[in-house]
């Protein structure tokens, strides 16, 4: 190995551990109680050899989002790739969002505070954000796309404007705030069970006419759709 090539590895591996160790410290508090300091003492460099990876906090952060957009966009891949007609695909995405917010809650927490005004409008990653979460919607705007080819999805609904319904129903739904949460679970009800629900809920109303008197999604089973049995309803 050259020089050269020694140096970049190793400015790689630094950008990598100053990235690790603001990963570390954003997980455990917010954005607000973390300071380049920290980030620096944490993995052992001075403050201003930060300056040189990363712009400010603002850009650390971000470019931590992306992590976890990337982590999204390859489940969403994933079900695409899958051998199923289109209907079961979109619940497969579906059920890969609710995956993701119980897997990498923290990553999820960091996406949505990205959202927030907190950002500058200038700042450099949010392009690459814009474009990896586009992405996951335009996979899920291929799944719907193919559903209404293959005939398991209603061929009068527009491909664009039902991902974009879908994709805000699950980043809605599916990651809700634990004051949410706590409402259900005083009627009775486990997340789980309401996460299942939204699914019996959604899937119908855009499953084709011709698809419908047979439709039972726990038959998309067999391509790796897991769901619990119906809820059943309380009497009043």
């Amino acid at each position: 190995m050259g020089i050269a090539e020694r140096r970049k590895r190793e400015k790689e591996q630094r950008r990598t551990d100053i990235l690790d160790a603001a990963q570390r410290l954003f997980f455990s508090r917010s954005f607000e109680d973390v300071s380049m300091d920290e980030i620096a003492r944490d993995v052992e460099l001075n403050k201003a050899t930060l300056y040189l990876y990363f712009k400010n906090k603002e850009d650390l952060y971000a470019t931590i989002v992306l992590r976890g957009i990337e982590i999204l966009k390859a489940k969403y891949t994933q079900c695409m790739d899958t051998d199923a007609p289109g209907i079961v695909k979109v619940a497969l995405m579906g059920q890969a969002f609710f995956e993701f917010s119980q897997e990498h809650p923290d990553y999820l927490r960091m996406i949505h505070f990205y959202g927030s005004e907190r950002f500058s409008k200038e700042n450099p990653c949010n392009a690459d954000i814009g474009k990896g979460y586009g992405i996951c919607r335009l996979i899920l705007r291929d799944a719907v796309q193919q559903g209404i080819d293959d005939g398991s999805i209603r061929s009068d609904l527009d491909p664009f404007l039902t991902s974009m319904y879908l994709m805000i129903s699950f980043m809605n739904n599916l990651s809700m705030e634990s004051k949410w949460k706590q409402v259900i679970e005083a009627e009775g009800f486990s997340f789980n069970q309401y996460a299942s629900e939204i699914f019996r809920f959604i899937i119908p109303s855009i499953v084709s006419r011709e698809q419908a008197s047979n439709l039972d999604i726990r038959d998309f089973a067999r391509y790796g759709f897991n769901v619990v049995d119906p809820v059943p309803v309380k009497k009043r």
